[in-house]
């Protein structure tokens, strides 16, 4: 089969690299996921990632820290976690580059969006770090914005302990409804809690597509990847 998408943003959270452990980083979770990259690298798909850094710590969720400087420690999480999923992608023969948008030289370039482009039409892999480098902006917002920049034709949302976007939460309401396809004006009409109103706004407006699906199953970034219907699709019409 054949990939559908020439270029992909990937948004992982940070709880999906930490497997069943919930917080850190789990090696064996975090191999099975390069190894999925890879494949799709190998298929010819020019791969983006944007990380999470909610195994380590949630910028918004501290109540007694300013928030400027919890989302900051937020952001140096989710460099932590690109860092190691570039080693796993590197112990694979994967060439990957980590862009952060906090200067931190001696560990990863700095953001820069013509850079970026040019790794990807030489086959790397980039992984982007440290969110947007802004407090008060998640990294799924983050990964709208990198997504619009590098124009990317899809943002693929994986998931950890979910296989799509419900009406309600599925683990506490047994009878949980799942959307096949939306529109963004549903999941901000709704309160749909996928992604954040201002990535999902970002997305409207740009016109990207968006894929949420389950990273718990394996193989499903590739399924996804060569058109499999997984999951909930996103788009304006």
């Amino acid at each position: 089969m054949e990939p559908v998408f020439k270029r992909i943003v990937l948004k992982l959270s940070g709880e999906a690299l930490a497997g069943d452990k919930g917080t850190g980083i789990d090696s064996e979770t975090i191999g099975r996921i390069a190894t999925e990259i890879k494949y799709v690298s190998e298929l010819g798909v020019e791969v983006a990632i944007v990380v999470g850094g909610g195994n380590f710590w949630r910028g918004m969720s501290a109540k007694d820290m300013d928030r400027t400087t919890s989302d900051h420690m937020g952001m140096l999480g989710t460099v932590m976690n690109a860092l190691a999923l570039q080693d796993a992608l590197e112990d694979m023969g994967v060439i990957t580059r980590v862009q952060s948008a906090i200067d931190m030289k001696q560990i990863a370039e700095p953001y820069i969006r013509r850079k970026a482009v040019r790794h990807l039409e030489k086959g790397r892999v980039v992984i982007f770090a440290a969110g947007s480098g802004n407090p008060y902006f998640s990294t799924d917002t983050a990964a709208a914005l990198r997504a619009a920049e590098i124009e990317a034709e899809v943002i693929l949302l994986a998931k950890k302990g979910v296989d799509g976007v419900y009406d309600s939460d599925p683990k506490t309401n047994l009878n949980a409804k799942k959307f096949d396809s939306l529109k963004y004006i549903d999941i901000l009409n709704l309160g749909l809690g996928i992604m954040d109103s201002t990535a999902t706004s970002l997305c409207m407006d740009n016109s990207i597509p968006l894929i949420v699906f389950g990273i718990d199953k394996p193989n499903n970034i590739i399924d996804v990847v060569l058109g499999e219907k997984i999951g909930t699709h996103v788009k304006e019409d």
